[in-house]
């Protein structure tokens, strides 16, 4: 008998741990164990443990149909999974690989663990198109720069192996072995935030399929030109289902490519595509070799620079009351949907730790909380790379301005009237910087600064000023 142990890799098409287990000929038992605290302190904030309570009953709603069933336990993993091998007698546990630094300690102290007691613990990589120790630099050390990074495993991808098709049935599990139901892992956050996060997403294989299919035969070929912009539907949001497993990377490579030989993709939109996967890989690449980054910053230059803890200030950010419309729009959507925009989302990044001078990880801690694909590696990276301090990060004095990026990326003001409602009426001219706006403007368009919408909560002129004066101040 054969345990398989889902983590974040809830789908039943391209399971390695899956795949090989039902290749041995003998009863699979599928198994999920809930340990959220062995992933402190960033264990799964509320949005993810909402799409994760969705994923499971989904992933055992396709399991019972191929005649089988998910077998759900609670954690500490090491005393649940034995018990579940004394209640089996399973000789084998499969799994697929994961890159978080608490995690794979985990799951090299379980891996001992299990050796001593004669039992075999088998695990397969489901997530990355090239895992971390794959891929180094001529002289064998990790890399630090995105571009040749994504150079070398580029020239890898045709030998990157077709994702496998789902099993047509599976095992029949004893009605005598015990499981708790999905509901009483009490990961359903107790708020109508529910309601809007379920308006917006399908958290299942299905769904995660429908969107990729979506996603490459409406939106890839014009991704270049539309994805920079969050009033259009130019991105895949195929990022939550990739971190919790319902679709994989080789999936999405196979996808595209077979779009390029029916002529749907140009070489060039699937590359630029593809390129997006490439961060993700990158991403954890970063959080395997460097595991002290979630908590620090890469260049360890920037643990001397000044930051303020202001918790008025960050209320009105995360509540998207900014005064600054392109920012309180991205935090409107991130609140309402578990997602906002990645051109927006570096915005805000910049916004929080240049201009209102917050340490990062008061940012990262938030959308941890609030995003449904909270990702470590793709939060660090993301967060690091906003604030200047990670590796292949944006240069310390570059510095968004908000007014400019809405006007070049929102240029019609969809997106900001979208989820700035009390703005909507305002010209598109002054739509991005409402405190300048002549006061027959915001007259005519119902508009009272300070009452129906606040005033600015930073001077964007003197703030840059004083963020660049500090990593000069740093940089010596």
């Amino acid at each position: 008998m054969n345990i398989v142990w889902f983590r974040r890799d809830l789908r039943l098409a391209d399971n390695p741990a899956l795949k090989e287990a039902l290749a041995g000929g003998v009863a699979v038992i599928p198994c999920y164990i809930h340990a959220p605290d062995e992933e402190a302190p960033w264990s799964p904030g509320a949005a993810s443990r909402w799409w994760l309570h969705e994923t499971l009953v989904s992933l055992d709603e396709d399991i019972r149909l191929l005649g089988s069933r998910l077998i759900v336990r609670a954690g500490p993993t090491g005393p649940a999974l034995n018990q579940l091998l004394r209640e089996t007698r399973a000789q084998t546990v499969y799994w697929n690989r994961l890159y978080e630094p608490a995690i794979t300690a985990r799951d090299q102290r379980l891996t001992a663990s299990l050796k001593e007691r004669g039992i075999e613990a088998r695990s397969f990589n489901a997530a990355l198109l090239a895992e971390p120790w794959t891929v180094a630099t001529k002289s064998g050390t990790p890399f630090r720069v995105f571009t040749p990074f994504w150079n070398a495993v580029a020239r890898r991808l045709d030998e990157v192996p077709a994702p496998s098709s789902r099993p047509a049935s599976l095992p029949t599990v004893s009605p005598q072995l015990s499981s708790l139901t999905i509901g009483e892992l009490g990961l359903r956050p107790r708020i109508n935030w529910v309601k809007k996060l379920a308006a917006a997403w399908r958290p299942s294989e299905a769904g995660a399929r429908r969107q990729l299919t979506q996603s490459v035969e409406t939106r890839i070929a014009k991704y270049r030109t539309t994805r920079d912009r969050p009033g259009e539907t130019g991105t895949s949001r195929l990022s939550p289902y990739l971190h919790f497993g319902q679709l994989g990377p080789r999936q999405i490579l196979h996808k595209v490519r077979a779009a390029q030989r029916r002529r749907l993709l140009t070489a060039a939109a699937a590359d630029a595509f593809l390129r997006q996967i490439g961060w993700r890989e990158f991403a954890h690449h970063l959080l395997f070799h460097f595991p002290h980054t979630p908590q620090a910053p890469f260049q360890t230059a920037f643990e001397d620079l000044p930051t303020r803890s202001d918790p008025a200030l960050i209320a009105r950010w995360q509540q998207g009351q900014t005064g600054i419309p392109i920012v309180d729009a991205g935090m409107r959507e991130l609140w309402t949907t578990g997602w906002m925009h990645n051109r927006v989302r570096m915005i805000v990044a910049s916004l929080l730790t240049k201009n209102l001078g917050i340490a990062w990880l008061e940012g990262a801690r938030w959308f941890w909380d609030t995003l449904v694909d909270a990702d470590l590696a793709n939060n660090t990276l993301g967060w690091q790379w906003s604030a200047g301090c990670g590796a292949d990060a944006a240069p310390y004095y570059r510095i968004f301005n908000p007014v400019a990026q809405a006007e070049r990326f929102d240029p019609d003001g969809e997106y900001q009237r979208r989820w700035v409602p009390e703005l909507a009426r305002l010209p598109d001219r002054w739509l991005p910087r409402p405190w300048e706006a002549t006061p027959e403007a915001l007259d005519r368009a119902g508009v009272v600064l300070g009452t129906s919408y606040p005033r600015p909560i930073v001077d964007l002129k003197a703030s840059r000023a004083r963020a660049l004066a500090d990593y000069h101040a740093l940089r010596g």
